[in-house]
């Protein structure tokens, strides 16, 4: 954790060598593998679900459901989802300094600090090599060019997903978020509806609603209101522009616009990622 901390004060070049053979030999202890990527022309390479050697990166505003995606794939393929999204809202229920310090930057629609993030990546990669796992699928990092270029000299990432949304969608799902205050379920109350118009496809999603039982526990997250979920949206587009580039002049970027809800968008994305037939193996065998 040291070492990538170390990126991001002092010399780049010298610190990024010192993360990559850091984490690089804590890798060997616990069976990771960082092969050549394939998939320089951002075309995800057909694997057997059964391979542990995933090293994918998933893009995406705020709300657009890279966690819904990923977590999906990562059962799919075998490897764990890194989301930090999630290590942040853990830190945030914990009773720490750094737990108040992290409210107050997210209830004002602040993004949290490359520091901060490397500080909590590098916790959950550790205890991922204590539980001996291999592969991964990041989602939420990289966040910023800078986050990019800290993960390139970490390790190879063979594709990187970006999903993509229309604005108006994307704040209608986020001020519908909803979660069970018991169960910590994830659930969505917006119904949405849009028409097409003017050469623009229209878009419809249902709303993900919980069992019955959760119905009275739902809660609003503290920082969904429409003024922070808005300059959420346009910090992120600000930033993901960079990040979009440095992936894409590595031909490792793969661009997907989601034509709707789960049921619609869920097999569209298996065949973009060359794992439809495995999907259909999977779901035969069930």
């Amino acid at each position: 954790m040291t070492a990538l901390r170390g990126l991001l004060r002092g010399n780049a070049a010298v610190n990024t060598r010192t993360a990559g053979r850091w984490i690089s030999s804590v890798a060997a202890e616990s069976g990771f593998s960082f092969p050549a990527s394939q998939a320089r022309k951002g075309v995800a390479p057909r694997r057997d679900p059964g391979s542990r050697n995933v090293q994918w990166v998933f893009l995406g505003c705020p709300g657009v459901g890279k966690g819904t995606y990923a977590s999906r794939l990562s059962r799919l393929l075998g490897v764990p989802h890194i989301a930090t999204g999630d290590l942040v809202r853990d830190e945030l229920a914990a009773t720490s300094p750094l737990s108040k310090q992290l409210t107050e930057i997210v209830n004002r629609g602040h993004l949290v600090s490359d520091e901060i993030i490397i500080d909590l990546l590098s916790k959950r990669l550790e205890d991922g090599v204590a539980k001996g796992e291999s592969g991964f699928i990041l989602d939420g990092f990289p966040r910023t060019r800078r986050q990019a270029e800290i993960l390139d000299g970490v390790t190879e990432i063979e594709l990187v997903v970006n999903l993509k949304l229309r604005e108006d969608v994307l704040l209608a799902k986020c001020l519908g978020r909803r979660i069970c205050s018991q169960c910590g379920g994830n659930f969505n109350v917006a119904s949405i509806d849009i028409k097409g118009e003017n050469g623009r496809p229209g878009i419809a999603m249902p709303p993900l609603l919980p069992p019955e039982h959760c119905m009275s526990k739902l809660i609003t997250r503290a920082d969904d209101t429409e003024d922070v979920v808005k300059e959420r949206l346009r910090l992120y587009h600000e930033l993901s522009q960079p990040v979009e580039e440095f992936y894409r002049i590595r031909g490792k970027l793969l661009e997907f616009d989601l034509p709707g809800g789960i049921p619609e968008s869920w097999p569209k994305l298996l065949r973009a990622l060359n794992l439809d037939d495995h999907n259909e193996k999977q779901s035969a065998a069930a």
